[in-house]
């Protein structure tokens, strides 16, 4: 039976890979959610869009949020993406220093 290596699954490259998917998921969805409010299709949730900000696609969010003029007038968008993010890089530099 074969050990598993967290290091190993938990590289820097790895993490760096997931940061770069997940952020460029988030754009996409954003993208996704705003041509579907233009056709009246069936919408992204809310809910999914700020699970994908927590789980580290703050920043892409951010970007398609504001690239594509999509939930800018939302203030729990405008203040939680960016909440959310700020602090989680506050999380990940304690994490790092200590």
């Amino acid at each position: 039976m074969k050990v598993i290596n967290f290091s190993e699954i938990f590289s820097i490259q790895n993490i760096i890979i997931y940061f770069i998917f997940i952020n460029l998921f988030g754009f996409f969805i954003m993208w996704l959610d705003k041509r579907k409010a233009e056709k009246g299709r069936w919408r992204i949730p809310e809910k999914f869009l700020f699970i994908v900000t927590a789980l580290g696609g703050g920043i892409g969010t951010i970007a398609g949020m504001y690239t594509f003029r999509h939930k800018t007038q939302k203030l729990n968008f405008v203040v939680g993406f960016p909440f959310i993010t700020i602090l989680e890089i506050i999380l990940i530099i304690w994490l790092i220093i200590s």
